[in-house]
């Protein structure tokens, strides 16, 4: 028989048990406390330690040319960031970091001391996959990747004036760019990162505001006349070793550009080391006189005013025109030319008489009404509106200077766009460089039956007998006027220095596309519009035409030339 024994100490026992009880009374009551009445506060303590917001960007939209080819795409790019204040605390890790960031440790501490107040901070911008799986395969807290896009530009230098490009962070600085900035440009979005102790990101929590991804761009420009109007430019300035160049190639049916380029150029995937100046669009920026290529537009306004007909008879007889104390020069003497004499053979003397028959009110309007002295409203940055004088100014030697392109500042868009108006029967369309989804009506500007008088004018000035022979297009019928200006220095016009010109169009006999050329400076090889632009249109527009599938609309050589000549007599 068993006997039950009595605890020997009773109250000690209730006390060990009270404590208990107790103890389990304030962990429930703390739980309580911690789980529902601060959850909010503590819920906010552990996010402020371990979320962080950052931003959630998108890529900018595609620039793309007439036949959907990519002339500019955003590629995705790591970025290496940090959370200043953990880094600070890992200094034993900052040299390796620096190392391969291709930085100092001095240079890294003074980064963190200038945002020691922020929760981000870049510390090297769109690096290669290489470099930043180096960079977290150091594990330190704080350092992390960040998803941007940088901007690619396939074409490269090809396109490089008319695209332009943007900065690291993705905004527009030249060209297309940044003209149309705000189309292109993503709005970026914000997102929570769930990080762990160690500062890294393991889970996104939550987009907080969503990324909008910019707007798709459709350019005008056709990529493969854009690339043979670089190679013939280029060529061009290289053989006579001119100091720049332009050319621009217009659908003569709508205004669209198809082409423009520029010498020097630059290759906006690689901008180390290149001088702000070599970014100048020199089509939309730089001024010229136009020299000849103007005359056409001095004998449209002659034949507007009933005054002349292409046959009217013009005497230039000894080659030279005194003006006040100045001397009009021609070439060579050419006695007595007709109005499209005076084209053909491309007479300063001739194109003056006619001007200083004419009203200069009346001569001012024509070439304001055709684009000069004003923007073409093409939108690229830079565009200048050249210079036009007022005819209230003109004296005689003024009036009688502009008939053949001196005393008028142009661009060689602007000159493109007057051409433009001579290519459409006399109507003025609006040059772009968006595609065209409609084809606007145009001004009249020049009559119709000038226009057409003009383009077979302009005919026998690409012809054998003409100076633009080096422009003729096998197969093709080609208008157009050749141009050389000497430059205007400091001593005044120099006499080794010029700009010459090519203006035209092809097919004559139904206008597809408007090109010129302009090459400043040549110093090897001559320097006339004719022998350093004019081959340069040939050789661009033959290629274009094919590409374009243009029928070709000219008989044999010999039978073209009396066809234009018949066409004349006819006038």
């Amino acid at each position: 028989m068993s006997r039950r024994v009595k605890s020997r100490h009773p109250v000690r026992n209730a006390i060990v048990l009270l404590c208990f009880m107790g103890g389990l009374v304030l962990l429930a009551a703390r739980a309580v406390y911690l789980q529902v009445l601060s959850s909010d506060f503590l819920q906010s303590q552990g996010n402020a330690r371990h979320l962080r917001l950052v931003k959630d960007n998108s890529h900018r939209g595609m620039i793309l040319d007439r036949n959907g080819s990519p002339l500019a795409v955003s590629t995705p790019v790591d970025s290496v960031w940090a959370h200043p204040p953990t880094l600070a605390e890992e200094r034993g890790k900052w040299p390796r970091l620096a190392a391969l960031l291709g930085m100092s440790t001095r240079d890294l501490s003074r980064l963190l001391r200038k945002h020691d107040a922020r929760e981000f901070m870049y510390l090297k911008r769109h690096v290669t996959p290489a470099l930043a799986e180096r960079v977290m395969a150091l594990k330190i807290p704080g350092v992390d990747l960040t998803r941007e896009y940088r901007r690619y530009y396939p074409l490269g230098a090809v396109a490089g004036h008319v695209v332009g490009f943007t900065n690291v962070d993705d905004q527009g600085q030249e060209g297309v760019e940044l003209a149309y900035d705000s189309w292109l440009r993503a709005i970026p979005g914000a997102k929570r990162l769930l990080r762990d102790r160690q500062g890294t990101a393991v889970e996104v929590t939550e987009s907080v505001v969503l990324p909008k991804p910019g707007t798709d761009l459709v350019l005008s420009i056709d990529r493969r006349i854009q690339y043979l109007a670089y190679r013939e430019l280029k060529a061009a300035v290289m053989e006579h070793q001119a100091s720049a160049g332009s050319a621009i190639v217009l659908d003569a049916r709508t205004g669209e550009v198809l082409a423009l380029v520029n010498e020097p150029d630059f290759n906006p995937n690689n901008r180390a080391g290149l001088d702000s100046s070599t970014f100048r669009n020199r089509a939309v920026t730089d001024l010229f006189e136009p020299g000849s290529t103007l005359k056409p537009f001095t004998i449209a306004c002659a034949l507007d005013s009933g005054k002349f007909a292409s046959g009217s008879v013009i005497d230039t007889t000894p080659g030279v025109l005194q003006v006040g104390d100045r001397t009009i020069r021609d070439v060579h003497n050419y006695g007595v030319l007709t109005v499209a004499g005076v084209i053909e053979k491309s007479s300063n003397v001739g194109a003056s008489k006619i001007a200083l028959a004419l009203n200069k009110k009346s001569i001012w309007e024509m070439l304001r009404n055709v684009g000069f002295g004003q923007s073409t409203g093409l939108q690229l940055p830079g565009e200048v509106p050249g210079l036009l004088n007022p005819p209230s100014s003109w004296i005689p030697i003024e009036q009688a200077s502009i008939s053949f392109g001196y005393g008028i500042s142009v661009t060689p868009i602007q000159l493109a766009h007057a051409y433009l108006a001579l290519a459409n029967d006399g109507k003025a369309l609006p040059v772009t460089l968006r595609l065209a989804e409609t084809v606007a009506p145009g001004d009249r500007v020049i009559s119709a039956k000038t226009a057409r008088q003009l383009q077979s004018m302009l005919e026998l000035a690409v012809s054998d007998v003409g100076t633009g022979k080096a422009a003729q297009v096998a197969d093709y019928r080609v208008a157009g006027k050749t141009g050389t200006v000497r430059k205007l220095t400091a001593s005044g016009y120099s006499e080794e220095k010029y700009v010459a010109w090519f203006a035209g169009f092809a097919p004559a006999s139904s206008p597809r596309l408007v090109m010129v050329v302009a090459v400043d400076e040549p110093t090897r090889g001559g320097y006339f519009g004719g022998e350093v632009a004019a081959p340069v249109f040939g050789r661009v527009m033959t290629g274009a035409l094919r590409l374009l599938d243009v029928a070709p609309d000219a008989p044999r050589q010999s039978q073209r030339l009396m066809t234009v000549k018949s066409e004349q007599v006819a006038e």
